[in-house]
Formats: C-alpha cells, sequence, structure tokens
C-alpha cells in the first residue's frame, strides 16, 4: 500500500472542514474562503451557508440566501499564488511554469533556491521535486521566511518534508549546508545573482541547471557577462514570457484588452565538468557592445559600483508595517488549522 503524496488529500474529494474553496459568481468575480462548520460567506447579495458546501463534491454550484449561483471549485495552485498572504512580490505562474520546465527540475532533484520571497515559486518547486528531492531554500528575511512557510504550510497542509529553509547569505550559507557537486538545480530569484556564481558553481554537480529570474535588462546584462567571465559554464541563453488571454464570446473572439506583460527575465547556463573550459565563441559581437579589453561598454553605468536595491530597480517594496500584520495572519492561521 502506497501512501499519498504530500497535499495530495487536499486536492480530491468532497469538500471538508478546513479546505480552500474559490467562488466564482455569474460576473465572473473569485471568492475564497476556507471553509468552517457554521461560519456563512456575506456579500451585499446575500449569505452563503460553509455547511452547504460541507461534504459537497468539487465543481458543484450552491445557491445563496438570495438565489445568487456560485460555481464552488478547490483552487489550482496558480490561483492560489495569486490570492494568497504576500509579503515579497510572487514569481508570477506563467514564470513558475517556465523555471520548473526550463531548468528540467525533475521529481528526485536537489534544488537550491534563493531568495524565498512569499513561497509562490517554492511551492511549484517542491510540487516538481516531490518528496524524494529536497529543495534547500534561502532567505536573508526571517519574517519573509515566515509568510511563505506559512502559505506553503497552508497550501500543502503540513510542513513539506522535502524543504529546508536557511536564514541568511546564500553566498555564506550555501558552503555549510550543502556537499560540492551535489546540487543538480540551482534558482536565483535575487537582486544581484553574479555575486553567487563562484559559490553555486561549487554547489551544482557537472550538468547541472542553474536560472536565474531578474527584472530589468541592466541585471540580465551584468549576470550574463559574469556567466560568461567565470569560464566554469556554457553559453547562457535568456528570454522573457507574455501571457495574452482570450476573450470567448459567441463569435466575439478577441484577444483581451488586459494582459501579463513584462515580470521578468529569465537566463539559464549550465555547469561545466571540473577543468573544462567552454569553446570559443565563433559569432562576432555586437559593434560597441565591449571594449578593448573585453569588459562591457558603459560598464560604469551599472558595473561594480552600481547599487542594486530594490528601490533603485523600480520595484514596489512592501512596509515594515504590512509585513508584521501579514507574518502574524499567516503565523495564526496555521496555528489555528494544527
Amino acid at each position: 500500500m502506497t501512501t499519498s503524496a504530500v497535499g495530495a488529500d487536499l486536492r480530491r474529494g468532497p469538500f471538508a472542514v478546513g479546505d480552500r474553496v474559490q467562488l466564482t459568481d455569474p460576473k465572473g468575480r473569485l471568492h475564497t474562503i476556507t471553509l468552517e462548520a457554521g461560519r456563512e460567506f456575506h456579500t451585499h447579495r446575500g449569505r452563503l451557508a460553509h455547511d452547504d458546501l460541507i461534504g459537497a463534491p468539487d465543481g458543484t454550484v450552491v445557491k445563496n440566501t438570495a438565489g445568487v449561483e456560485y460555481l464552488a471549485l478547490r483552487p489550482l495552485l496558480s490561483d492560489y499564488v495569486m490570492s494568497m498572504p504576500r509579503g515579497a512580490a510572487v514569481v508570477y505562474p506563467k514564470d513558475a511554469g517556465q523555471i520548473v520546465t526550463m531548468a528540467d527540475v525533475f521529481p528526485g532533484a536537489r534544488v537550491v533556491e534563493a531568495g524565498v520571497g512569499s513561497g509562490a515559486l517554492s511551492m511549484s518547486l517542491l510540487r516538481a521535486v516531490g518528496e524524494h528531492g529536497h529543495l534547500y531554500s534561502f532567505e536573508r528575511r526571517e519574517d519573509f521566511a515566515d509568510i511563505a512557510r506559512g502559505n506553503a504550510r497552508a497550501f500543502f497542509g503540513v510542513d513539506h518534508p522535502a524543504w529546508t529553509v536557511t536564514i541568511g547569505d546564500l553566498v555564506e550559507q550555501l558552503p555549510s549546508t550543502v556537499e560540492n557537486g551535489s546540487i543538480d538545480r540551482v534558482v536565483l530569484d535575487m537582486l544581484a545573482p553574479w555575486e553567487c556564481l563562484d559559490v553555486v558553481a561549487d554547489a551544482l554537480a557537472p550538468g547541472g541547471v542553474l536560472i536565474c529570474y531578474v527584472a530589468t535588462a541592466t541585471q540580465l546584462s551584468r549576470v550574463a557577462e559574469a556567466m560568461r567571465d567565470h569560464g566554469g559554464y556554457t553559453e547562457p541563453d535568456a528570454w522573457e514570457s507574455m501571457v495574452r488571454g482570450w476573450h470567448l464570446e459567441g463569435l466575439a473572439v478577441r484577444p483581451q484588452h488586459r494582459m501579463h506583460g513584462h515580470t521578468g527575465f529569465l537566463i539559464t547556463t549550465r555547469r561545466l565538468a571540473p577543468g573544462v573550459t567552454p569553446p570559443l565563441r565563433k559569432r562576432r559581437p555586437a559593434k560597441g557592445a565591449y571594449g578593448e579589453d573585453g569588459a562591457a561598454a558603459d560598464s560604469g553605468t551599472f558595473g561594480e559600483d552600481a547599487e542594486f536595491t530594490p528601490e533603485e530597480l523600480g520595484e514596489r517594496v512592501p512596509s515594515d508595517k504590512k509585513i508584521r500584520r501579514i507574518r502574524r495572519s499567516v503565523t495564526e492561521t496555521s496555528t489555528t488549522s494544527d
């Protein structure tokens, strides 16, 4: 007899107390509730008893006291990460899917992640590695780590056994956390991933994949040049993805007016075997791209002395008060459910 995978029992079967349920009203608006016996979901258009949902099958339709119908479904992971409490900005599902696929994160893989943020990408990585793999996550801020743990615990129902979260800087903590050459994949979602290339190279097994998620073109250029200069990585590849939904109404089939445009750039490279140097690049660099010494042109604009901070890169930084409130809410929720 095989045991159920972590969180699988929360993804199937009739609705039960403690389940998160996504309600869709006739106008397509979404409402996420956690089922509790005797509780009610209130809007200005009536009340819906949680007891009407408890024991009902997934994908059911229920009416509130005013006769308004709601479609009730368990939220998918992509739904959950967009509505869960967050401190730091989340990695969008479109990017998380690209990271899992293009980095070839497989069941049983040993993966390193930095930083954790609100845990959105961590949950996708944990789903991919499964219980027989391991995810080593590093986060400088303890409050962000607490929020990520709380969000993951609410989604999986338990603390995932394949997840280790370390508070601290990746460069300082990674060498003492994992053995050299033991890591299959590394995912860096941070301001200055080029500062970590040496320790990542030590941790990665030959052929292992490094994928970085960066917000701006200046960061993308800087990390690409650092990968080339290191000498222990293959030629990097970079791209971005944009998702545009479509309006489907009879013959009025057209692109939606809103779309998920630029969220970030992804850049990948692979670890070469020890002592191996990458083949000489054959293509001719763009004119003016490099100076006489081989360094990137205009490096003073975003070179060694540039200050890469969330504010400088246009990132909206949450206030300490907001982080304390969210941290308290996720920890209190997990304690109550226990």
